[in-house]
């Protein structure tokens, strides 16, 4: 039988699909492309805002329309929130949530056998540990991704996906040995370790935190590099400061969500910080790991976000000398505190600010790549199409390298040798 999946969302999603085709494969079922006819489609939705929202629904009608008789099962953050919307779409069959995606093979057989729907989207009330999923293989990436904890406990007032994942639950420490290893040996160079609230990894354990963690995945023997996908300002505690700048095994990248540049915003955002602290720890963190790439998440029209407070985040975001911005225009996302707000900033006041934080991130970024100009990096190249290769470095500068060699999954020195962004071209050296 041949099964296809759909992922919106993030990373996680990713790696939950990755773990999902694995079993499914095990099972004698064919992987195809999600617009290709299949006996089975596997939605696995978002519902970071309300755009997300009607992606997903679009997805799952676009799979009962592609074979009206196939098994449509949904899963993840949506279908967690609005079962009953997701029940109400003709054609769906099997309906599950965030937890226990692994008892979704048994139940595409079991509706296979009997072929009455099934609703089997659990309560968060019930659930205390990490629901587990293991992946040793991915379809589409060079990068692993290992997912180490899932739910968040902070509650941003723009944010669902507490509602949606749940609190925080970490993996067991063994267990994510286990799987680093087992993606150590099936050859992939660079590990990415991934989370609804990465940072909060240990928080729910006993004696294991998230430095612990990190000592422990960053000891083991033939990973090349090891990433963090991202991780909040008040989680950068000296002791992981000092593993990374210890050893060369982790990238010298770290992404950290500012959200906002205004302290009157950041209060209304219920962000844990000041930007005076905000910025005091930044400079801890470049003090211990002088050539650091800190990126960051930007969200710009925040319900109530006056022009004053937005010059105020642009002056923040340039002072503090960011790698990069990953601008976002505020979405309304229902259910949030912030949805019920009244003030909410006009979309085309929304776009603008977006535009003039993309144009800011461009120069922030050209600035920070030319500084590391003379340096050599080594790139992980991740594809290659027989007259050039790409790839990351260690600071996660996208690089181009002319080559009619397939350098796929291997590390190469290059030095750059035109600076630009979002792509910067380089040539090999000598090792």
């Amino acid at each position: 039988m041949k099964v296809a999946f759909s992922t919106l969302g993030c990373k996680v999603n990713s790696y939950e699909t990755a773990a999902l085709e694995m079993m499914f494969t095990a099972e004698g079922f064919r992987v195809v492309d999600a617009k290709d006819p299949a006996d089975v489609y596997v939605i696995n939705t978002c519902t970071v805002t309300n755009t997300a929202d009607a992606k997903s629904r679009k997805a799952i009608r676009r799979a009962v329309r592609q074979n009206p008789e196939a098994v449509v099962a949904v899963i993840g953050c949506y279908s967690q929130l609005e079962s009953e919307t997701v029940a109400a779409i003709a054609g769906v069959d099997i309906i599950m949530g965030t937890s226990e995606r692994a008892k979704l093979l048994a139940n595409v057989k079991r509706f296979l056998r009997e072929r009455t729907p099934l609703n089997d989207v659990k309560d968060f009330a019930a659930l205390s540990s990490f629901d587990p999923l293991h992946v040793t293989r991915f379809s589409d990436n060079t990068r692993a991704f290992l997912k180490i904890q899932d739910g968040c406990n902070q509650y941003c007032s723009f944010c669902i996906i507490p509602y949606a994942r749940g609190p925080v639950r970490s993996r067991p420490l063994n267990d994510v040995l286990k799987e680093a290893k087992a993606l150590i040996a099936e050859g992939y160079q660079e590990i990415v370790l991934s989370g609804i609230h990465t940072g909060g990894y240990g928080t729910d354990l006993e004696g294991t935190s998230f430095a612990d963690l990190l000592n422990a995945v960053s000891s083991l023997d033939g990973l090349t590099r090891l990433r963090i996908s991202s991780v909040e300002i008040n989680q950068l505690t000296d002791e992981i400061l000092d593993l990374i700048a210890t050893r060369k095994v982790f990238a010298r990248h770290l992404h950290v969500p500012v959200q906002s540049g205004s302290d009157s915003v950041l209060k209304r955002m219920r962000r844990r910080y000041t930007i005076d602290a905000f910025a005091a720890r930044l400079t801890a963190v470049r003090k211990r790991i002088p050539d650091v790439a800190i990126t960051t998440d930007v969200i710009v029209g925040f319900p109530g976000e006056t022009d004053d407070e937005f010059a105020e985040t642009k002056a923040t975001l340039e002072r503090l000398a960011f790698a990069e911005l990953h601008v976002f225009p505020y979405s309304k996302r229902s259910g949030t505190k912030a949805a019920a707000a009244t003030d909410h900033v006009h979309g085309t006041v929304k776009s603008w600010r977006a535009g003039e934080l993309a144009s800011l991130s461009e120069r922030l970024a050209k600035r920070f790549i030319a500084s590391l100009a003379d340096d050599v990096h080594q790139v992980l190249f991740e594809r290659c199409n027989g007259a050039s290769c790409e790839g990351h470095t260690s600071h996660y500068l996208r690089v181009h390298v002319a080559s009619n060699q397939n350098l796929e999954n291997t590390v190469h020195p290059v030095k750059l040798t035109t600076i630009d962004y979002p792509q910067s071209l380089a040539d090999f050296v000598e090792r």
